[in-house]
C-alpha cells in the first residue's frame, strides 16, 4: 500500500510541474520588475492557498486511495484534480504577473510585496474568476498602456509640416513594422516580413526582397499591414517571436499588375506603380517579382498601421467642416504646401511654400488650382540636388532608374490642418513641346500626380551647361468635392 500511495503522489506532482512549466512565462513578465528576470520556480514558498508541503512519514495523504477503489477509478480522479489545480496555479501566477505592473502603488512596495498582496486576497475572491480572467486583463491593459505612450508622442506638431514631430520616437516605441500578405487565386498566402525600413522627411519608405517570391500569375492581391507587439512597452526592438497584432492599411489589386502605371525601368527590372504609393519591381528576363517597395506618408501613419484589423483597415474620423467666414469670391487662402523629393536616403528637394491662395476664377473643369512656382517669376525655379534616380536592391542586385524618385506632398489648410497628404513614386517624362519655357533652352520634362483629392502638375527643364534640372513650374489642382465637403462651401 505505501508503494501505490507514493506513486500516485509522483504522478500527481510531476503533472503540477509540467502545467506549470508550459505556462509562457516569456510573453507575460513584467518589465518593471528585475525580479523577474528569471522564470518563476513551480513551486515557489509562496503563501496562500497554493503552498506545496512534502508530507512526513506516517502523514495521512489525502491522494491515498482507499483498498476498494479501483485504480482506473483513481487514475481519473487524480487527472481532474491536476487539471483544476493547474489552472489554479495559472491563475495565481498571472494574478501575480498582473499586480506587479498594475498596481497604483507599485513603486512603494518591497520586494515581496506581490507575495503579501497574495496572502491578503482571499481564496474565494482569487476563484471567483473565469479560467483566463487575469491573463486576459493583463493583455488588455499591456495593449492599453501602450498606445496610450504612443499617443502621447504624437501630440506635439511640427509647424513647417502640420505632423507629428516625434513620429520616429513613436514608431520606434511602438515596434512597429510590416508585412505585405500575398495571396493567390486559390486563396493560399505567403507573409513577408519587411527586409529594409527607412525615415524621410515626411514619409517612410519600407523594402520587400528575396528569393521566394510567389509566381506573379498566380497572385491575386497583395495586403500591406503593420503589424505590432502586444505589449508594446516591453519590446524595445520588434521581434517575430513574440505574439503580434496585425492592422491593414492598404489591399492591391494584382491581376492586372503590367497595365498599372509604368514608373521606368532600366537593363534588369521595370517598375510599376499601384496608388496609394507602391512601387512593384519586375524581372525583365523572367517577368517575376523583384521587389516591392512601399512609400508611406507621415499623416495617420502609426493611426492607421496600429488601430485598424488584419481584414478591416482603420476609419479615419469624421471631419467637421471648417467654415471660413470670408466671401466665396476670395477663394482659396492661407494655405501651405511641403514638398519632399527623394530616393534611396537622398533628398534632391526639400521645402516649404507659405501663402499659396486660389480665387474663384480658377476654377476649371471641376479643380481649383493653387501656384506654388509660376514659370513666369525665375526668382521662384528651384534646382534639383544630385542625380536624381530611383534606387533600388534585392539580395543580389542593386539598381537605379534614372529620372524617378519618390514625391511626399503635404498641403496644409490656412486652419495648419492637413488637407491632402500622400507619398508615391513618380517619373519624369520628356514634354511634346516647349511651351511656356521660352527662358530656358535644353530638355523639357513634367511630373504628373492624380488621386481622389487632386492632382500635381510639375515641369523642369535640364540645364546643359551646369547638369542639373530646374524646377520651372508646380501647381495643385484640387477637387471642387473635396474643397466643398472640407469646408462646407458651396463653389
Amino acid at each position: 500500500m505505501a508503494t501505490g500511495r507514493g506513486w500516485i503522489l509522483r504522478q500527481h506532482c510531476k503533472g503540477l510541474v509540467r502545467a506549470a512549466e508550459e505556462i509562457p512565462w516569456q510573453l507575460c513578465l513584467p518589465p518593471v520588475d528585475a525580479a523577474w528576470a528569471s522564470p518563476p520556480a513551480p513551486f515557489d514558498r509562496a503563501p496562500g492557498p497554493y503552498f506545496f508541503r512534502r508530507p512526513s512519514k506516517g502523514s495521512d495523504v489525502m491522494l491515498n486511495p482507499k483498498p476498494s477503489e479501483h485504480p482506473a477509478m483513481c487514475e481519473r480522479h487524480c487527472a481532474k484534480s491536476s487539471s483544476k489545480l493547474s489552472m489554479h496555479i495559472e491563475g495565481f501566477i498571472w494574478f501575480r504577473i498582473y499586480s506587479a505592473s498594475f498596481s497604483p502603488k507599485r513603486s512603494n512596495w518591497e520586494m515581496n510585496s506581490v507575495e503579501k498582496t497574495a496572502v491578503s486576497l482571499s481564496h474565494t475572491s482569487l476563484h471567483d474568476k473565469e479560467t483566463g480572467y487575469w491573463k486576459k486583463k493583463y493583455i488588455v491593459k499591456q495593449i492599453a498602456a501602450g498606445k496610450t505612450a504612443v499617443t502621447q508622442l504624437l501630440k506635439p506638431v511640427n509647424p513647417y509640416t502640420g505632423l507629428p514631430v516625434k513620429t520616429k520616437e513613436a514608431l520606434r516605441v511602438s515596434g512597429l513594422s510590416w508585412v505585405i500578405v500575398l495571396k493567390e487565386k486559390n486563396g493560399k498566402e505567403y507573409i513577408m516580413e519587411q527586409a529594409e525600413f527607412s525615415v524621410n522627411d515626411t514619409s517612410v519608405t519600407v523594402v520587400w526582397h528575396g528569393n521566394n517570391w510567389p509566381r506573379i500569375d498566380k497572385l491575386a492581391t497583395l495586403d500591406l499591414c503593420g503589424v505590432t507587439p502586444v505589449f508594446l512597452d516591453r519590446y524595445k526592438v520588434p521581434t517575430k517571436n513574440g505574439p503580434r497584432r496585425r492592422s491593414l492599411v492598404a489591399e492591391y489589386n494584382l491581376t492586372n499588375l503590367t497595365k498599372s502605371t509604368s514608373i521606368g525601368s532600366d537593363r534588369l527590372i521595370r517598375t510599376f506603380c499601384l496608388n496609394p504609393g507602391l512601387l512593384v519591381g519586375l524581372w525583365k528576363k523572367e517577368k517575376e517579382m523583384a521587389f516591392v517597395m512601399a512609400n508611406l506618408h507621415f499623416h495617420l501613419l502609426v493611426e492607421r498601421s496600429t488601430l485598424g484589423s488584419a481584414t478591416v483597415p482603420y476609419m479615419l474620423p469624421p471631419h467637421i467642416p471648417f467654415l471660413d467666414d470670408i466671401d466665396q469670391q476670395y477663394g482659396l487662402h492661407g494655405y501651405q504646401l511641403h514638398v519632399d523629393m527623394h530616393s534611396g536616403g537622398s533628398s534632391y528637394l526639400c521645402g516649404t511654400f507659405r501663402n499659396l491662395f486660389s480665387r474663384k476664377d480658377f476654377i476649371k473643369n471641376g479643380y481649383m488650382k493653387l501656384i506654388v512656382i509660376s514659370f513666369k517669376n525665375n526668382a521662384q525655379h528651384l534646382p534639383l540636388i544630385g542625380k536624381v534616380g530611383l534606387c533600388w536592391k534585392t539580395d543580389v542586385f542593386a539598381g537605379c532608374i534614372q529620372n524617378c524618385y519618390m514625391m511626399d506632398v503635404t498641403l496644409l489648410d490656412e486652419t495648419e490642418k492637413p488637407f491632402w497628404c500622400f507619398s508615391s513614386p513618380v517619373c519624369m517624362r520628356p514634354a511634346t513641346r516647349p511651351s511656356d519655357f521660352f527662358n530656358y533652352r535644353g530638355r523639357h520634362f513634367y511630373v504628373t500626380y492624380v488621386d481622389s483629392v487632386g492632382k500635381v502638375n510639375l515641369e523642369l527643364v535640364w540645364m546643359e551647361e551646369t547638369e542639373e534640372y530646374y524646377v520651372v513650374s508646380l501647381a495643385l489642382y484640387l477637387r471642387i468635392e473635396k474643397v466643398n465637403s472640407w469646408f462646407g462651401t458651396n463653389y
